[in-house]
C-alpha cells in the first residue's frame, strides 16, 4: 500500500472515530430557569393525570370554559399549545362547552424522558391517540366536536375515524392530512447513540427558535409578542429539550390516513388560511372535496393559524357552519 493511500485510510479512520466518539465529548450543559409546569400556570390552568401503560399516569395541562352541550375539544398543533385557541375560546364557550389541552411534550403538559416509561414510548402517534380518548374519559366527555388545527387536525381525524362514537362533528383547521412528521430515515438517524446524545442541544436549536411561529403567519404584523410568547412557552419548562428530542425520535412514524378519509361520515367543516405556508392550501382543499359531505372556508390574507391569526373570520366560518349544524 503505498504512503498516499495509507494517509487517506488513516485520515478516514480518525474521521470515524470523531464521528463515533466525538458527540460524547461535547458537554450538554444544564439549561437555567426552567420550572415545573404549575409554576408557569395561569389563573385558567387546570391539571389532570391520565392512565397511561407503563407510566404513573401522565399529568394534561388544559383549560375549559362554559357548560353543557355540545362539548368543543380544542386539539392545537405541532410545537404549539392551547393557548393558540385564546381568541377563540370564549366563542366556543357561548355555545357549550370548550375545552382544551396540552398534548406532550408541548404547552404545559407534562415532560416524559426515557425513565419515565417501561413499555410503550407516549410520544408515538398511537399514544397521542390513546392520551385524547383517556382525556375524554377522565373528562367524562362521551362525544366531542373535535376542533383540531395542522397536527391537531391530522389527532381529530384519527380520533373519528378509530372511535366515531366519540366523534359529533370535525372542524379541520390547516390540518396536516396528506404531509406531515418526519422523513422515514429519520428514526434510523436519531436514535443512535450519538444523535441521542446530542439530541437535546439540537432540540435547543430548532425548539428555541421563533422561525417556525413566524413561517405560520401570513402578515408578521399579526404576531403579536403576546402571541409570540405564548408560542414560547413550552421552552421554560423542566426537562422540555429532552422530552422533545424523544417526540422527534418517533415522529417520523405518522400514519398516512388520506385513503381513509371517505369513511368519515360525521359532519365536517375544513378551514384553511389562503396563504397557508406550513400546510399548504391547496391540501386542505383537496382535504374537502376527499372527505363526503365536508364545508370549505378558505380565509382571506391569513395562514396557518387562522384561529389566532383572523379570528373574527375563523368565528363568522364556524358561526356560519354551526348554524347550519344544529338548525
Amino acid at each position: 500500500m503505498g504512503k498516499a493511500a495509507k494517509t487517506f485510510l488513516i485520515i478516514i479512520l480518525a474521521l470515524a472515530i470523531l464521528l463515533l466518539v466525538g458527540p460524547f465529548l461535547i458537554p450538554i450543559p444544564t439549561l437555567p430557569g426552567l420550572q415545573p409546569p404549575q409554576a408557569l400556570a395561569t389563573a385558567n390552568s387546570q391539571f389532570v393525570t391520565i392512565p397511561f401503560a407503563g407510566t404513573d399516569g401522565i399529568e394534561l395541562h388544559y383549560t375549559a370554559a362554559g357548560d353543557g352541550a355540545p362539548t368543543f375539544l380544542l386539539l392545537h398543533g405541532f410545537a404549539s399549545n392551547l393557548y393558540t385557541w385564546d381568541k377563540v375560546v370564549n366563542f366556543f364557550a357561548a355555545r357549550g362547552t370548550a375545552v382544551a389541552y396540552d398534548r406532550i411534550p408541548f404547552g404545559l403538559s407534562e415532560r416524559l424522558v426515557a425513565d419515565d416509561w417501561r413499555d410503550a414510548n407516549p410520544y408515538t402517534p398511537d399514544a397521542t391517540l390513546t392520551h385524547l380518548i383517556a382525556f375524554m374519559d377522565s373528562m367524562e366527555i362521551e362525544q366531542a366536536i373535535l376542533v383540531g388545527n395542522s397536527a391537531g387536525g391530522q389527532l381529530a381525524a384519527r380520533a373519528a375515524l378509530a372511535y366515531p362514537e366519540r366523534v359529533q362533528a370535525l372542524i379541520l383547521v390547516d390540518a396536516a392530512i396528506y404531509t406531515g412528521g418526519a422523513p422515514p430515515f429519520v428514526a434510523p438517524l436519531v436514535n443512535t447513540p450519538q444523535l441521542r446524545r446530542l439530541g437535546p442541544l439540537i432540540a435547543r436549536a430548532f425548539a428555541s427558535s421563533d422561525a417556525l411561529a413566524r413561517q405560520a403567519y401570513h402578515d408578521l404584523d399579526n404576531l403579536t409578542p403576546a402571541s409570540l410568547a405564548r408560542a414560547m412557552i413550552s421552552v421554560q419548562v423542566e426537562n422540555w429539550d429532552a422530552a422533545f428530542w424523544e417526540f422527534t425520535a418517533v415522529s417520523s412514524s405518522q400514519p398516512d390516513i388520506s385513503g381513509q378519509l371517505a369513511q368519515l361520515t360525521m359532519p365536517t367543516l375544513v378551514i384553511t388560511g389562503d396563504d397557508d405556508r406550513v400546510v399548504p392550501t391547496a391540501e386542505s382543499i383537496q382535504l374537502a372535496a376527499d372527505i363526503p359531505g365536508a364545508a370549505l372556508a378558505v380565509l382571506p390574507a391569513c395562514g396557518h393559524v387562522p384561529q389566532d391569526e383572523c379570528p373574527e373570520a375563523f368565528m363568522e366560518a364556524v358561526a356560519d357552519w354551526l348554524a347550519g349544524l344544529f338548525e
